[in-house]
């Protein structure tokens, strides 16, 4: 089946506002900058959005916070933007910060099928306020629930005709967990080959989670802070 589209607007239509979307990366790494551009261009308002990080200002999920089209961010790491501050603290997005495992295992257990599971993370912190909580083996574990998004918006490295993707390095860190998530699954590659031509024992998302699949152009693959060593 050649789940290849025609290019972001394609990949992401049926998303309207109201919304909750999962975005793939681990920082500015692995984001699907094409998808995200074309969110930015369009009337779409009102979203919740799951992802590692809420970008930077002029960059990643910062272009849609920019134009406020974010209405809730869940997330486990925001310290690069200062919009996304902003716009917390006057109350203006709604804020949901989670330790980066349980962020992680939400997302597993989305595609796993498992409805909710116990861990010790976030015990007798804010973080299990509300929450379930019980005793295993003398400690105590919080309640968390799988997530329920109706898109999965990630990026591979390449991928062919029938989804099926690969990742490189880091970006293999959220995107393979949110790609089996979402009820429908848009993948943006940066190589798109024909069915076949991938070996399948490098394979890292089965095509099976994937609907949609395009290549994209001219990533800028930004690095949120630029460290070097001083040269002998």
């Amino acid at each position: 089946m050649n789940k290849s589209v025609a290019g972001p607007k394609e990949a992401l239509k049926g998303i309207t506002s109201g919304m909750t979307l999962m975005l793939g990366g681990f920082g500015l790494c692995g984001i699907p900058e094409a998808c995200i551009k074309a969110l930015s261009e369009s009337n779409v308002t009102d979203l919740t959005c799951i992802s590692n990080n809420a970008g930077v200002d002029d960059f990643g999920l910062g272009l849609l916070l920019k134009k406020k089209q974010i209405r809730k961010m869940i997330s486990s790491y925001v310290g690069e933007n200062k919009e996304f501050e902003r716009q917390m603290l006057s109350g203006e997005l709604e804020v949901e910060l989670i330790p980066q495992g349980t962020l992680a295992e939400r997302c597993r257990a989305t595609g796993a099928g498992i409805p909710a599971f116990f861990t010790p993370a976030g015990y007798g912190t804010e973080v299990a306020e509300g929450k379930e909580v019980r005793e295993f083996g003398g400690k105590m574990y919080v309640m968390e629930r799988a997530f329920e998004a109706d898109f999965a918006i990630v990026k591979a490295w390449k991928g062919d005709t029938e989804g099926n993707l690969i990742y490189k390095a880091t970006a293999r860190n959220f995107n393979p967990m949110m790609a089996a998530a979402g009820k429908i699954t848009a993948a943006e590659v940066e190589e798109l080959v024909p069915a076949g031509e991938l070996d399948p024992n490098a394979i890292h998302t089965p095509g099976i989670f994937v609907q949609r699949i395009f290549q994209g152009e001219n990533y800028e693959k930004r690095i949120e802070q630029r460290t070097v060593r001083p040269r002998a």
